[in-house]
């Protein structure tokens, strides 16, 4: 049987389980509260992966080697993705709730009028999928801070926008928690105009010491959070200590297992952490159908360990599913997770 057929082969075979399976759901209740995450009345802990397959030589997300990637997390202990734009295809969520992976779904602000806050039409989607045993969490933009040029150069109009669509989402669907992603630490305007979230979702890039932000946060919030991004790409654009230049994947599984030794340390104060990411993304510094160095990151001097932000090598597995060192880091390390000591 050609590869091909195989692939194909697995994707049937999943959806013919989720299709069996999904007619004993039902819609799961999720819920944040003193710095924890609940569903269903049970503790949970999100030990998740960005994931936004393109595939090769491609500019589009496609679901197409999905049964391999979930093959994949499943090694890995990976309970949790999250995802940049709504999974349409129910067929997609229906194999991941059978697979036992949840997802965070990110809603954009201006996405042509698909699903978006722009437009109201994510109301639709909400409606549609809000009782699917897959949702974990709404998730309102991604780093829309650093880009107010998107909103008339005033950021607090995106805040006000997503604060209003927190409300109107938790008038549709009780059931399950609002949140956004910000790049790194909320200044005192976010946190007012955006006080309708459940909890906050940070991009953190500082080195490998990503707890850092959660000393000054407990100053400032006693929102619950987690890190919807944080972690470290395999390629050294210059040379730092006994790490050498260009693909470099000791680099990241180094900074990575310190990034999620530190999260996991103090994991009864945090709600969990979303690895970037799963699969490499060729399409974002050149030629799709070639991996090259570089791309266009905002604030990324704290990458580790160059400072740069290489931005088609952060996959724990490479565009082939080879896994990489980093693999084996977060399988270890999610696999043998335990709660931290309560204070």
């Amino acid at each position: 049987m050609c590869q091909k057929n195989k692939r194909n082969y697995k994707i049937y075979i999943l959806i013919i389980f989720a299709f069996m399976v999904n007619f004993n759901t039902f819609a799961d209740t999720v819920s944040v509260k003193d710095s924890k995450i609940y569903v269903n009345g049970e503790r949970y802990y999100i030990k998740g992966i960005c994931y936004h397959p393109v595939p090769l030589g491609k500019w589009r997300r496609s679901f197409e080697t999905l049964s391999d990637d979930i093959a994949l997390m499943n090694e890995a202990g990976i309970n949790t993705i999250r995802v940049y734009e709504p999974i349409l295809d129910k067929n997609v969520l229906d194999i991941l709730a059978s697979n036992n992976i949840k997802v965070i779904v990110s809603l954009g602000f201006n996405q042509s009028g698909l699903y978006d806050i722009n437009s109201g039409t994510y109301e639709v989607y909400i409606n549609e999928f809000k009782d699917h045993p897959a949702i974990l969490m709404w998730e309102l933009g991604n780093e829309y801070n650093y880009h107010p040029e998107w909103f008339g150069g005033k950021i607090s109009n995106w805040y006000k926008a997503a604060n209003n669509a927190a409300k109107r989402i938790k008038e549709i669907d009780p059931n399950h928690p609002v949140s956004t992603a910000h790049g790194d630490l909320p200044d005192k305007q976010a946190r007012r105009l955006l006080d309708s979230i459940d909890a906050w979702g940070f991009n953190v890039y500082r080195w490998d010491k990503p707890m850092s932000i959660a000393e000054e946060w407990a100053q400032v919030s006693d929102k619950p959070f987690y890190f919807s991004e944080a972690g470290a790409d395999s390629f050294m654009t210059q040379e730092f200590e006994d790490l050498k230049a260009g693909p470099n994947q000791e680099a990241q599984a180094r900074a990575n297992a310190i990034i999620i030794d530190e999260i996991f340390s103090d994991s009864n104060n945090n709600l969990g952490i979303l690895l970037f990411s799963m699969v490499d993304g060729l399409w974002k510094a050149g030629n799709p159908s070639k991996q090259d160095p570089g791309g266009a990151a905002p604030f990324s001097t704290g990458v580790p360990y160059d400072g740069a932000a290489n931005e088609e090598y952060w996959g724990i597995v490479d565009i082939e599913r080879n896994k990489k060192i980093s693999f084996n880091v977060v399988k270890d390390r999610y696999q043998n997770f335990r709660f931290s000591e309560e204070d």
